[in-house]
């Protein structure tokens, strides 16, 4: 498929009927505009966006990607909702009870990947962190940390139903969620200069809801960009604009 050209009243509505024409979506084709388009002065001038859309090439998937998607499927099977008794209504809720059983619960998903684990607790602030102590902390991370966002999803659900407490689960291997804040931080001020420099709107990958917000709070700080999420989730992703638009 070569690329397609596509036009309408905004850049996103070009996005849009162009995709719909071509039957893609935003994780599956490659964007390119054209021209952003012109509001004209009481509707003379007025000209729609323009925007270049082509298919990005599917790939075999690799060994490790195929592992990969094992491993998500042991952790989906492994849901609280499909595997372990919950706190019922009405029964009194404690936190450190759901740190241990949040604990063991990782633990036990951590052995069942292959990746056997020793997790421990701290509490900072509003955060439970449950560190994750492994000899095979690749497995328990994955491809691009999905393993890991994985489990501290399945660890929040558990946080939720068994704290008393309203903390938000965080479930490290090593310094992974650190080195991976650096990296957001620099993709977030990458991405500013970007679309200061083009005066056009940058899409980024799809990313957990936590990561989007890392994101968020950086660019908030500057003034010369926006930034607000569109799609649903899991392939939710961040969209980064100008503010102000150069014409």
């Amino acid at each position: 498929m070569g690329k397609y050209t596509s036009n309408g009243p905004t850049v996103e509505d070009a996005i849009q009927n162009g995709l719909k024409k071509l039957g893609l979506t935003k994780n599956e084709a490659e964007i390119k505009i054209v021209f952003e388009g012109k509001k004209g002065i009481l509707g003379f001038g007025k000209k729609d966006a323009v925007v270049e859309i082509s298919q990005l090439e599917k790939e075999e998937p690799t060994v490790e990607e195929t592992k990969q998607h094992e491993l998500e499927s042991t952790i989906e099977e492994a849901k609280p909702e499909n595997k372990v008794d919950l706190v019922d209504e009405g029964e009194e809720r404690n936190d450190e009870a759901a740190f241990k059983f949040i604990s063991d619960y990782l633990a036990n998903i951590s052995k069942e990947i292959g990746a056997p684990a020793k997790v421990n607790v701290e509490v900072v602030q509003d955060r439970a962190i449950f560190h994750m102590e492994t000899q095979k902390p690749g497995l328990v991370i994955g491809k691009h940390g999905k393993v890991l966002n994985a489990l501290q999803s399945l660890a929040q659900v558990l946080m939720h139903r068994q704290a008393k407490s309203k903390l938000t689960a965080i479930v490290n291997v090593g310094d992974y969620r650190e080195r991976r804040e650096a990296v957001l931080q620099q993709l977030a001020d990458r991405t500013a200069t970007k679309v200061l420099r083009t005066n056009q709107p940058v899409f980024l990958e799809p990313m957990p809801a936590f990561e989007r917000k890392q994101i968020h709070f950086y660019l908030s700080k500057n003034d010369q960009v926006i930034t607000h999420s569109e799609g649903n989730e899991p392939h939710r992703y961040l969209v980064v604009e100008p503010l102000k638009k150069r014409f």
